[in-house]
């Protein structure tokens, strides 16, 4: 028989919700990248490589299929363009990595890198010479991954579904489920990887000297120190005679060729996004994923339950950037993203969104993550988003207390709630005015 999501998440969301939420005053860091997921992906209440889609290069290729959309085909990238375009994705949101990271890595170096570009559901990426590759996220089954074939002309182009990138984008960097993978590690100068310099998993969270190894960078400020745009300077020897020694880097610029790329930039206001939020969107799938095994193994409701307090509390810190690292300057773009991202921003009376960016001290204005309207938090089991509404009120309201949560003053907890109550669609009506 069929699993039956709605029907059992709306018997259970309450009972395991209750639980989850009885201890959570006590918050601590979660460490889901260190936590296995307790099922398989093939598990009945999952079923990820079986159950159908509904992620939105799926609807494309079914709007391809049906004769309603044709994508156009045109130099140098072939449907690239078109395929930006279909999915609403914007061209500002460019970003450029030239370490071997893909499945295309032999055609990725430094004078040819892979570019990528991104929405809030969305990730494309593609290479000279190569082929379009699309993580698109599902707002059940988590991310999927596609691939399109861009060098030759057709006349229906069709999009792969593609099992291969699981080999890297399932693991504990991904939180244990199929998911979005950023790295920093630095390059040689063929654009290898030479992880025994160090590699960084990057998100809102990490200190920006250790962010952006082998992609380039353009914008910032001068306090501004990342990994980005260095490459090995010498070749390594077989044995290196001190290994404790810094590795010598030398700067690479980006240079594009501007016929054959869509754009000349590599913002590093997207790429503040960009690791925002892809370690977002897996923390949304894995405890989505958590809360519906939870709800079908009703016969361990306690063990279950216990972790996902656990995970609640993760994920509820990250989505207010409670541990965000400061920014050491003032950080200005290049490529007008930071307007393109704020443009189409939900807005409350009096103006103010939680797309707005800050940019002199933290990412965002408003420290709430955007990506509360995103379709892959409304896919969320009920019981998931009603604890992690209880959990965001007891944060919010001021009731969760310490050291921890002292960032978030009262102006920014006021500001964050107003804007959520008009704003966000099926906010619990516990959300009120915040007084202290």
């Amino acid at each position: 028989m069929r699993f039956d999501m709605n029907n059992r998440t709306q018997l259970m969301a309450s009972a395991i919700a209750a639980f989850v939420t009885t201890a959570l005053a006590s918050a601590s860091m979660g460490q889901l990248d260190q936590l296995a997921f307790r099922a398989s992906p093939d598990h009945p209440a999952i079923e990820y490589n079986s159950r159908a889609v509904g992620d939105p290069v799926a609807t494309l290729s079914h709007q391809i299929d049906a004769g309603t959309v044709q994508l156009q085909w045109e130099e140098p990238g072939g449907y690239l363009r078109s395929v930006l375009n279909e999915l609403h994705v914007p061209v500002e949101s460019q970003i450029v990595v030239f370490a071997k990271n893909s499945l295309q890595s032999p055609r990725i170096t430094p004078q040819n890198p892979r570019t990528l570009f991104f929405n809030d559901s969305v990730a494309v990426g593609w290479v000279r010479g190569g082929f379009i590759e699309l993580a698109a996220v599902d707002p059940q089954q988590g991310v999927v991954f596609y691939t399109l074939e861009t060098l030759l002309r057709s006349g229906k182009p069709r999009f792969v579904r593609e099992s291969r990138c699981l080999q890297c984008h399932e693991s504990y960097s991904t939180l244990d489920v199929p998911g979005l993978l950023v790295k920093s590690v630095l390059p040689s100068r063929q654009g290898t990887s030479m992880y025994q310099f160090g590699s960084y998993i990057p998100d809102h969270r990490t200190r920006f000297e250790e962010r952006w190894g082998g992609w380039y960078v353009t914008g910032g400020g001068d306090a501004i120190r990342h990994m980005g745009n260095k490459i090995l300077s010498d070749p390594i020897p077989a044995q290196s005679p001190d290994p404790t020694a810094p590795p010598r880097v030398q700067a690479q610029p980006l240079q594009l060729d501007s016929a054959a790329y869509l754009s000349q930039y590599s913002d590093i206001v997207a790429l503040m996004v960009f690791d925002h939020q892809m370690h977002m969107i897996n923390l949304l799938i894995r405890v989505g994923w958590e809360f519906r095994v939870a709800s079908y193994d009703q016969s361990k409701p306690k063990e279950p339950a216990a972790s996902l307090q656990q995970m609640t509390n993760e994920l509820v810190d990250y989505l207010l950037f409670v541990e965000e690292a400061p920014l050491p300057g003032r950080v200005s773009g290049t490529s007008g993203f930071a307007e393109q991202f704020t443009a189409s921003a939900p807005r409350d009376r009096r103006g103010r969104s939680l797309r707005e960016l800050d940019l002199r001290s933290r990412l965002l204005r408003y420290p709430c993550s955007y990506m509360i309207y995103a379709d892959a938090f409304d896919g969320l089991p009920a019981a998931a988003k009603e604890a992690i509404y209880r959990r965001m009120w007891q944060i919010l309201s001021g009731a969760a207390r310490g050291q921890r949560y002292a960032r978030l003053n009262l102006p920014d907890r006021r500001a964050i709630v107003e804007i959520l109550r008009e704003t966000k669609k099926g906010l619990p009506d516990y959300f009120q005015p915040v007084t202290r």
